[in-house]
């Protein structure tokens, strides 16, 4: 030690002292941009929701950072997915917005997948519905008839059997009803036209949808509602949606058909599907292995954004009835919207090749 001056040891001191303290600085991003990054094209209902979002968390973030929107299309949203999942740095410069039609190629174990939700933690998971419903033609005229449809044919125009309408699909196929799937409709507003023309007998849409459009064909007498998805609570139990809290959930509507409450690999991959579609559909999310303080600034971000009164003032056309998770809630309905039992996909994928002629 005879070597090192004494003034140089105390200024290697003094900075070995003051590196703590700016570990533990309050994280800022301040004069940063971020990306929000989207992988469907622009006006879509996902682009939507990142739109209404950033402002929000631009103004709760420290630092207030520009968040802006970056629409990565194709492939079903797979490619925006695996181009983030290769591309995107652990720095918190940008975050991802998947949904269903993210989740169930994952869920379904599609080849084309190269992205692992397991790598991502989410700091924000928006929910939305869907009812099932039926034409009168079919001979009922109330939810509690869905019973007497047992025999009869429903004829459900649907866009196909590895996407949005897998569930509806493993929904009606649990309950027992016969049901004839017309494919190659180009979205859910053809299918709820060829109902409404008589072409059809049997739909699904997502709450705005089926508020706006459905409904008036409730109270019409043309249509009756079977089943909406459901909405899980804190613990996991599924209980009926907020913006429908008159229509049973499909496991309601299952314990009165068959007697008792569905189980089962069949029942695990509607449940996975179902909450991956709709309770879980729209997760914000950003790498695992991001430092820790900044997983925490943006956790408390969308905290506090869903709790602004600004938003809450202006959310019910993009967001509607359902609570936001964020915090521990977010992380238990990611886990269950993003993950499935292996008995349970092998169930569905030996299903869907069985029943539609889906090759894996």
């Amino acid at each position: 030690m005879t070597g090192i001056p004494r003034r140089a040891l105390l200024g290697a001191a003094a900075l070995g002292a003051a590196a703590p303290a700016r570990a533990q600085a309050p994280q800022s991003f301040a004069g940063r941009t971020i990306e929000f990054v989207i992988p469907f094209a622009e006006a879509g209902g996902s682009d939507v929701w990142a739109r209404f979002l950033a402002p929000f968390l631009s103004k709760h973030l420290p630092g207030q950072p520009t968040v802006i929107v970056r629409n990565i299309p194709g492939g079903g949203s797979i490619t925006g997915a695996n181009d983030w999942a290769q591309r995107a740095r652990p720095d918190g410069s940008s975050l991802f917005g998947p949904s269903a039609s993210t989740h169930l190629p994952f869920l379904l174990g599609d080849r084309r997948v190269r992205y692992d939700y397991a790598k991502w933690t989410p700091l924000i998971v928006s929910p939305t519905g869907g009812v099932v419903y039926v034409s009168t033609r079919t001979g009922i005229s109330r939810t509690d008839q869905v019973a007497e449809l047992r025999g009869r044919e429903l004829v459900f125009p649907s866009q196909g059997a590895t996407g949005f309408d897998i569930v509806p699909i493993l929904a009606l196929h649990l309950l027992g009803l016969n049901t004839r799937y017309v494919f190659g409709m180009r979205g859910r507003g053809d299918a709820r036209l060829a109902v409404e023309r008589g072409d059809a007998n049997a739909d699904h849409q997502t709450t705005p949808a089926y508020l706006t459009q459905v409904v008036p064909m409730v109270r019409a007498g043309a249509a009756v509602p079977l089943f909406s998805y459901g909405v899980p609570d804190a613990q996991g139990v599924v209980q009926r949606d907020p913006s429908f809290p008159e229509i049973p959930t499909f496991e309601e509507v299952y314990r009165t058909m068959h007697g008792r409450a569905p189980e089962g690999p069949g029942y695990d991959a509607y449940r996975a599907c179902s909450v991956a579609a709709f309770a879980g559909q729209k997760p914000a999310v950003l790498l695992k292995d991001t430092p820790a303080p900044i997983i925490a600034a943006f956790r408390r971000a969308f905290e506090d954004a869903v709790k602004d009164p600004d938003l809450q003032a202006r959310k019910d056309a993009v967001l509607g009835d359902y609570p936001q998770a964020v915090g521990a809630a977010a992380d238990s309905l990611y886990q269950t919207a993003t993950t499935i039992s292996p008995e349970a996909r092998e169930w569905v994928r030996n299903f869907l090749t069985q029943h539609h002629n889906v090759r894996f």
